[in-house]
């Protein structure tokens, strides 16, 4: 369009110098020949001109974001990376009750592999109040316990609310561990300073019992002995009860090296499969995949299985018990031990309790076992919880 352009007003003063040159002349011809030919390219000038007017571009308008609209916007997107990558769980619950989770960890909370029913979780969310609370929900390494706290907000004319929800089941039983820990190490302290003085009597009693027994009537001297060796017995046994609990507030330091969990199992298979099948029963391993392993202490691991395996052994009946021990992978990357059994399992009003110590139900229980295996796999890094077995028997699922 420019050279068009170039070309016709290079053809105008052509015909301007030649119309010039026709009147300096007197050539009256060539001025009006001019003239004519000069009116189309005129025309043609004026119509270029009056489109390149209507055709102007706008004026510039600079888009760029100011320094404070830039600042703005850099704030909102920090903040929303640091609300999406908080460690607590955001849920929104608009005014219909439904609950959307808004960050990763509450993404996480509902994904396959944690909540076993994320519809049970949002009822208990949009039922809370203002206060805070304590909720449980099933996951499928057995039932949580999170804190809940909801705060009322309105967004673009809309109330909403926001729910803030912090698991702290692994808080909570490490504090309770911790607890029980040093009552039982005080409990057992201030029990055998009792008890070492009373057998040390018992004994020199029954020394000198030995030593004057032929100056005492014979009756009273038989009476003593036998009272003085009761005492001596049960100050003994009771030295020995102690002594086992005296181990569970004195539990060393896990060790944790690489444990390849079929190696393991066979282990437990060859020290406990025995006394199993001489009375009938049986007692199977596996592990899925093969070559699976994690990092803990052998011994600590290996010793809390075999509290799970003894009280299943208890818990069975000779000639059709049955125990399995499995190992495998589940979903969010974690590792999980099965330790089943079809024995009678535990009553519902006692799952509670069942991992509190001293508590138990065998006459000739001492409380001692399940305690200890909380704490040897907590002290792995793990969590152990009863589940409830699809059939008959009990169930206790080992999670890391």
């Amino acid at each position: 369009m420019g050279s068009r352009l170039v070309i016709l007003s290079i053809l105008a003063t052509l015909l301007a110098l030649a119309f010039g040159a026709g009147a300096l002349l007197a050539l009256p011809r060539l001025a009006v020949l001019c003239v004519l030919a000069a009116l189309p390219l005129l025309a043609v000038l004026w119509w270029r001109v009056e489109r390149l007017a209507r055709q102007r571009p706008a004026p510039f308008v600079d888009t760029t974001p100011s320094i404070d609209q830039r600042a703005l916007l850099d704030n909102a997107l920090a903040c929303e990376a640091r609300l999406e990558h908080a460690p607590i769980a955001l849920f929104g619950i608009d005014e219909t009750s439904a609950v959307a989770p808004l960050n990763a960890s509450a993404r996480k909370l509902v994904a396959p592999g944690r909540a076993v029913d994320p519809g049970v979780l949002y009822r208990q969310l949009a039922a809370q109040g203002d206060r805070r609370r304590l909720i449980e929900f099933d996951t499928e390494r057995g039932v949580e316990r999170a804190l809940v706290a909801v705060s009322m907000l309105t967004l673009h004319g809309t109330a909403q609310r926001l729910a803030v929800l912090m698991p702290v089941e692994s808080e909570l039983e490490a504090e309770a561990l911790g607890a029980w820990r040093q009552l039982v190490h005080v409990l057992t302290h201030e029990i055998m300073n009792s008890l070492t003085p009373i057998a040390s009597l018992s004994r020199t009693a029954h020394e000198l019992l030995d030593e004057f027994q032929a100056s005492l009537p014979p009756d009273v001297g038989a009476d003593l002995k036998t009272a003085l060796g009761a005492i001596n017995r049960r100050a003994d046994s009771l030295v020995d009860f102690v002594g086992s609990y005296r181990s569970l507030s004195n539990l060393p330091p896990a060790r944790p090296e690489r444990v390849r969990l079929g190696e393991l199992f066979e282990r437990l298979d060859a020290l406990l499969a025995p006394a199993w099948r001489a009375r009938g029963s049986r007692l199977d391993f596996s592990v899925e995949p093969n070559s699976l392993e994690l990092m803990a202490d052998p011994g600590q691991l290996e010793q809390a299985l075999i509290n799970l395996l003894k009280n299943a052994y208890e818990a069975t009946q000779p000639g059709s018990g049955h125990a399995t021990v499995s190992a495998r992978l589940v979903r969010g990357s974690r590792l999980r031990i099965d330790v089943a059994d079809n024995g009678s399992g535990v009553p519902d009003a006692l799952v509670a309790h069942i991992f509190t110590p001293f508590y138990t139900t065998r006459k000739q229980g001492g409380g001692i076992g399940l305690a200890m295996v909380r704490h040897l796999v907590h002290e792995n890094g793990g969590t152990v919880r009863y589940a409830k077995s699809v059939g008959q028997g009990a169930r206790f699922v080992v999670s890391f």
